[in-house]
């Protein structure tokens, strides 16, 4: 651990989570990472199912190694009278309870919002699911890209001829920061006003907030915006070009003295500032395939780093297009110390990234990523299972 959890600012508080995949881990690990005690409660055996997407950090699964660092892991049955049991026992002492379960799953064990809050009125319950409780989708499975799909989102990605999905789980890591986010409001609420209010986040509707723009872009200008890969939909110049040495340069003008000083200082043509073709923002955008072939032309003059350094010069915003080689040797990252050492459960240690919220006086807690079940004795026998009833239940696979 990198720091006592009683200094962080949820020492104190418990989270058990029922989940799965990443949406919700990604909200607890979030919590964990600010101190709270998370219980994972997972199936004996196998665990989580995002344990086995891929092998690939030194036989661990990138996503799960990601997504649950710090946390607690205790196997439960929770179709069997005691393992169900045991969460019971854990619910009357926690203070958050997430739940990603498939649909209708959650009510049918009495763990739905209302259920809980007779139980235990002071819990703070949050449901992730595909596209809501209610509603006429309530009833439907939802991964990532099922939902990017479903929002539009795969429809402005990629190129022209074909769209793309996003290159990470973007609607599970939407649904997952705003699970976060709605949880430290509802621990706000309950430390100032004395209520627990319950939190609900879908994957459908946390990136339907992330495609405003684009809704409003076709609702009041009657298209879409187009899909034109790196290129941006309704600002020109935007986008990445290929220097004389092969590697891509991504620049913005995003105002009058940038476009000024593109023409003068980079282009190296002055006149470009009053042609009628690109006299406004609106003028660049329509006549983008005129002001692409200039731009792409210059930059076959000079390589990526001769580009990048006359852009500077001009202070117009530019960046290499990295690929994940790159960025994991990017200078900010060693330049600002965001590399921490986290240990996998066969003991091995691998880097991980510092949250990206600095507070003050904190230090992030960075623990082990959990072993399946690793924590199921400590847990049983502080709810007061004796040892022969933790062997009974390890027996009978409850555990």
């Amino acid at each position: 651990m990198t720091g006592p959890t009683e200094e962080l600012p949820l020492s104190g508080i418990t989270v058990v989570s029922v989940e799965q995949a990443v949406a919700a881990p990604f909200a607890t690990r979030q919590l964990a990472d600010l101190g709270a005690r998370v219980i994972k409660v997972e199936r004996p055996g196998e665990g989580d199912f995002a344990r086995r997407y891929d092998t690939t950090v030194k036989g661990e699964s990138s996503y799960f190694v990601w997504l649950n660092r710090s946390k607690e892991s205790l196997t439960l049955d929770l179709k069997s009278d005691r393992g169900r049991d045991v969460l019971e026992r854990l619910l009357a002492r926690a203070d958050v309870f997430v739940q990603n379960l498939a649909p209708g799953a959650a009510a049918r064990m009495g763990l739905d919002a209302e259920s809980l809050a007779e139980r235990f009125p002071s819990l703070i319950p949050c449901s992730v699911s595909g596209y809501g409780s209610t509603g006429p989708w309530a009833d439907r499975k939802a991964y990532d890209l099922l939902v990017q799909c479903q929002t539009g989102l795969v429809s402005l990605t990629g190129s022209a001829r074909e769209p793309a999905r996003v290159g990470v789980s973007v609607a599970d890591i939407a649904a997952g920061m705003y699970a976060y986010s709605g949880i430290l409001t509802a621990l706000f609420t309950r430390a100032t006003r004395g209520v627990a209010r319950a939190v609900e986040v879908s994957l459908f509707e946390a990136l339907a907030e992330w495609m405003s723009q684009p809704a409003y872009y076709t609702s009041y200008g009657g298209t879409q915006p187009p899909r034109i890969g790196t290129q941006h939909a309704t600002i020109a110049p935007y986008g990445a070009y290929t220097a004389a040495d092969g590697k891509d340069v991504l620049f913005s003008i995003q105002n009058e003295r940038e476009w000024a000083a593109l023409c003068e200082q980079f282009l190296e043509r002055p006149g470009l500032v009053a042609d009628p073709r690109f006299a406004t923002g609106s003028d660049r955008v329509a006549h983008r395939d005129e002001l692409n072939a200039i731009v792409a032309e210059r930059f076959r003059r000079s390589d990526s780093k001769e580009a990048m350094r006359l852009l500077d010069q001009a202070r117009i915003a530019n960046a290499g297009v990295n690929d994940v080689a790159e960025f994991l040797a990017h200078p900010v990252l060693s330049g600002r110390d965001r590399w921490r050492d986290v240990r996998l459960p066969a003991g091995d240690r691998v880097s991980a990234l510092l949250p990206p919220a600095d507070l003050a006086g904190t230090v992030p807690r960075m623990d082990a990523v959990p072993a399946v079940g690793e924590h199921t004795a400590a847990i049983l026998a502080e709810l007061g299972y004796r040892t022969t009833e933790i062997d009974g239940m390890r027996a009978d696979h409850v555990v």
